[in-house]
């Protein structure tokens, strides 16, 4: 596994679940929003990673998949994090109906897959960490801290 920074942004490559413990760690090291996206295609291990970011986190319970629940509230030492798979949301108003926009508002760290379901609940600017399957048991990995809404490039499957 290397870590390189580029492009305003810090890459793993070549990242196994070994890895997953030091990669999760130098993400949350240079996150700056409080508001964090995981972008990558079905399978290609966003819930893994966001679980070891929640287990760097501090949190004493351990993450799973938020898919029906579709958030989970994990405490730690540095605080609350939120864990939302927007994956089942057909339509925006259905993030309305559950008060998506006061986790959004809220200021706790919140870490969301599937985000291009809640777009407009977005704030202008977010971090985004885009995951890449290399072979079957690798992955590249790649976190832009700081990342305009409108540049984000979303994973329309």
């Amino acid at each position: 596994m290397s870590s390189l920074t580029e492009n305003r942004s810090i890459k793993f490559e070549g990242v196994g679940l070994a890895d997953l413990p030091k990669v999760a760690s130098e993400i949350l090291a240079q996150t700056k929003h409080s508001v964090n996206l995981l972008q990558a295609p079905m399978g290609s291990g966003k819930t893994t990673l966001c679980n070891e970011l929640i287990k760097q986190w501090g949190s004493e319970s351990a993450g799973s998949s938020p898919t029906f629940s579709l958030i989970e509230e994990h405490s730690g030492p540095q605080g609350t994090l939120f864990h939302v798979d927007a994956y089942r949301i057909d339509h925006e108003e259905e993030a309305y109906d559950f008060g998506f926009e006061e986790y959004i508002e809220s200021g706790h760290a919140i870490w969301i897959e599937w985000a291009e379901k809640v777009e407009s609940f977005l704030p202008y600017k977010v971090g985004v960490v885009y995951i890449t399957a290399e072979e079957q048991h690798t992955r590249t990995i790649e976190f832009f801290p700081e990342v305009s809404t409108s540049q984000i490039q979303w994973n329309h499957e």
